[in-house]
C-alpha cells in the first residue's frame, strides 16, 4: 500500500541497492516477511516511518 501511496512499484524498489525483485513481490504479497532491519532500510528509501509499513497488532 505504501508503495502504491509514494506512486512507486515493486521494480522500484527491486532497483535499490541490494533488494532483489521477487523478495520485494513475496514481501508484497505477504507469502514471506523482512526482518526487521530491512523493513528500517526499505522504510529509509521510501521515506516513511517504519510504523507506516507494519501491521497493528491493537
Amino acid at each position: 500500500m505504501v508503495l502504491a501511496e509514494k506512486k512507486r512499484t515493486n521494480k522500484w524498489l527491486a532497483q535499490q541497492p541490494g533488494k532483489v525483485p521477487g523478495t520485494i513481490s513475496k514481501w508484497c504479497t505477504n507469502t514471506l516477511q523482512p526482518n526487521l532491519k530491512i523493513v528500517r532500510d526499505v522504510a529509509k528509501v521510501l521515506d516513511v516511518d517504519v510504523s507506516d509499513l507494519l501491521w497493528r497488532t491493537k
